[in-house]
């Protein structure tokens, strides 16, 4: 008798795939229009990812919006074509009101969003330095203004978002820049605002945030441990070059993985990455050569107790 094959640990891949992070000058995989947002989702999926975390951006400027109009012409499409979980940004961007950034996810009311934990400093600027040509007249400015630019996220904004969230069934990926976002979130748990099991998003090497050195990594998780117990599904999400390494570590401790455009715009050294299903099946070829296995859409939503795609609004 054929010795039977043991399964691997599944391993949820989010893919993000476009964000406010990276300008559309810097890239010119980096989708912009709604079809090229939806294109590049379902790409994803096919590659591997579960989970699909989704902003918009103006097709004409390439500026980040929360415009529900524009998710309307990609939402559907990525429902129809895949059994992927959508995650709804309620970051947007940090020149935004707390109330434009949540109006996509209370009225799509998708299985997930994501959720900053914390107000901090969002330093973009050093991008600068690396890029000189820009497409847009706003880019320049965008990345320069975020020297003297705090992205805000006070607990009552917080606790706004949760409530407002509460009655649709939506969870949460709660995204800690630094360990003082893992206490805020224990806060809240302890309110019985939030319930298990918590989706933390770990973020390494943003400029106001934690810094993505392994020992970083580490302490970011033995926290989270000591918080939360086996109450969390612990992800990782490594901003530039530090997206494949941290996503390593991660696997190793037993995490999960976040990739995608909005994150880093490489695919190795001095090489754009062409999609995010690029960058899908990178991380895809380390997870199963790890001996892990990657984990379906029904996979994830087991694992994150989510409601199920058929009880969103679009």
């Amino acid at each position: 008798m054929a010795p039977q094959k043991k399964a691997g640990r599944k391993v949820i891949v989010t893919c993000a795939v476009t964000g406010s992070i990276h300008t559309p000058s810097m890239s010119p995989h980096l989708p912009v229009t709604p079809d090229q947002i939806a294109a590049e989702a379902i790409a994803a999926v096919e590659a591997g990812a579960a989970i699909v975390h989704l902003h918009a951006r103006d097709p004409e400027t390439g500026r980040p919006t929360q415009d529900p109009d524009l998710f309307a012409r990609f939402l559907p499409r990525i429902k129809q074509a895949t059994k992927a979980v959508v995650n709804i940004t309620t970051g947007g961007s940090a020149t935004m009101s707390v109330e434009d950034r949540l109006r996509p996810a209370a009225h799509f009311q998708p299985e997930v969003a994501s959720l900053n934990m914390g107000t901090m400093n969002f330093g973009l600027f050093p991008m600068l330095e690396r890029f000189q040509d820009f497409k847009h007249d706003w880019e320049r400015s965008y990345l320069e203004g975020s020297r003297d630019l705090v992205f805000k996220n006070t607990f009552k904004d917080i606790e706004h978002i949760l409530r407002t969230c509460a009655g649709n069934g939506t969870r949460f990926e709660f995204e800690c820049y630094d360990i003082s976002h893992l206490y805020t979130l224990a806060h809240f748990l302890d309110r019985k605002l939030v319930t298990p099991p918590l989706f933390v998003q770990s973020v390494f090497g943003i400029l106001g945030g934690i810094g993505p050195h392994p020992e970083d990594v580490m302490h970011m998780k033995r926290t989270a441990d000591r918080l939360f117990g086996d109450q969390y599904v612990w992800s990782v999400l490594g901003a530039g070059r530090n997206q494949m390494p941290i996503a390593t570590q991660s696997l190793a401790l037993g995490g999960n993985v976040r990739v995608g455009l909005e994150d880093n715009l490489w695919a190795g050294p001095g090489r754009l990455a062409t999609s995010n299903a690029e960058q899908v099946s990178i991380v895809r070829t380390l997870i199963e050569g790890l001996a892990l296995e990657i984990a379906t859409p029904d996979e994830a939503r087991a694992m994150l107790d989510l409601k199920g795609g058929d009880a969103v609004n679009f």
